[in-house]
């Protein structure tokens, strides 16, 4: 594994992306996990004498979306570097097959930890003192802390709060006990409502969604902008609450984003939803130019990728490996940072309630207000704070 800056042909391929002073792009050459990893990284020191913090993105997003988080991290003394995830923007050395041909062995869970382990060691460093981890990134963040927690100290979520694994049937061997009942078939459920929905996630599994993704009616570049605003503080709906159980009827009760209709697309989802909204909200907070980047960097790779994951997490088969983990909690210490605004917190009913029992050191909840689902991007200061209250606190 080795450590290089862009070879004359790659950065003449992809131009550099428009970051702040103190951030620099490179890419490691990761033998042991099969990527070349994209990364960007600030406080780096030839002595890695700085505590490592590992920045992971959540989808449709880049590592790009730390940028305004990075400096204050490290002005604070940390070595912070946030990474393309396996799937997405310049990581490249992942199965990039269509639908049909995806070699799922290249995304189970366990996976996304070795990819990280890996890298961090290509690194130098042989910890982290903490990943931090937003939206599917989170899930990354969560499961690192529950697998290594030797190696990953500590561990922030972010919009996508953790959902401890499940149990196995236990105790049937001589007939004391019988199988659990089969997970509710939600997708079903949903279809029968009286307004016929669809889950977003299981949406985002099938064949279509990649090409719907990519081919927006109202063009990508609209599209990607309505729904960074329909999941944002500047979507004056956003109002979320806590739901009561994992049901079709309390579902229900989320936004169009996440429980779609069940006959349209997402574009045409976000195009419904945006028909009154002023797009230009979010460009304080989210510009031209850095909309521009997520929008070359997807159609460029296009989002099946990204959308693999989705495949791996609503298909039990593929999720077998999370039976070795049953019953464990994460031991590391632990906290959950969010956007009051943002409906993710609550899109697994309970989590945020068990994180007490989930974590054995959990260390609360903080919700900043003025943020949606971007909190690292609609109010950076604000995470950057948090982040570091956290970190320093133990």
């Amino acid at each position: 594994m080795s450590l290089n800056s862009p070879s004359p042909a790659r950065a003449n391929h992809l131009p550099p992306l428009p970051l702040p002073a103190g951030i620099t792009e490179n890419y490691v050459q990761c033998s042991a996990s099969g990527l070349t990893v994209h990364i960007l990284e600030a406080g780096y020191t030839p002595e890695r004498d700085r505590p490592l913090v590992i920045l992971v993105h959540g989808y449709p997003e880049l590592a790009f979306s730390w940028r305004k988080v990075m400096p204050s991290l490290a002005d604070a003394g940390y070595y912070v570097v946030a990474f393309d995830q396996r799937g997405y923007g310049r990581t490249t050395g992942w199965d990039d097959s269509t639908f049909a041909k995806t070699d799922f062995t290249q995304f189970t869970v366990t996976t996304l930890v070795r990819d990280v382990v890996v890298l961090v060691n290509a690194l130098g460093y042989s910890e982290v003192t903490c990943v931090v981890g937003h939206d599917f990134g989170a899930v990354t963040a969560s499961m690192c802390a529950l697998m290594r927690p030797d190696f990953f100290k500590s561990v922030v979520m972010m919009s996508h709060p953790f959902k401890e694994p499940a149990g196995l049937p236990f105790n049937i061997a001589h007939g004391e006990d019988k199988d659990p009942a089969p997970p509710v078939d939600i997708q079903r459920e949903l279809a029968r409502l009286p307004d016929p929905r669809k889950h977003y996630q299981w949406y985002n599994s099938t064949a279509v969604a990649a090409l719907q993704w990519s081919a927006p009616s109202q063009g990508l570049e609209a599209f990607l902008r309505g729904y960074i605003h329909v999941k944002s503080a500047d979507w004056k709906h956003n109002e979320p609450y806590p739901l009561q159980g994992w049901t079709a009827s309390e579902l229900a009760k989320m936004p169009h984003y996440y429980i779609m209709p069940l006959h349209k697309s997402m574009p045409e989802t976000i195009a419904d939803l945006m028909k009154s909204e002023d797009a230009n909200k979010t460009k304080r907070w989210m510009s031209d130019e850095a909309l521009s980047v997520y929008v070359q960097e997807w159609t460029r790779t296009g989002f099946q990728g990204g959308l693999n994951w989705y495949r791996t997490t609503t298909d039990p088969a593929k999720m077998k490996d999370m039976a070795l983990f049953a019953g464990k909690k994460i031991e590391c210490p632990a906290a959950f940072i969010s956007g009051t605004q943002d409906w993710g917190n609550y899109q697994q009913p309970g989590a945020i309630e068990s994180f007490p029992t989930s974590c054995t050191q959990f260390k609360g909840v903080k919700f900043i207000d003025g943020a949606g689902h971007w909190p690292q991007q609609e109010q950076p200061e604000e995470v950057a704070k948090e982040i570091l209250a956290f970190v320093k606190s133990l």
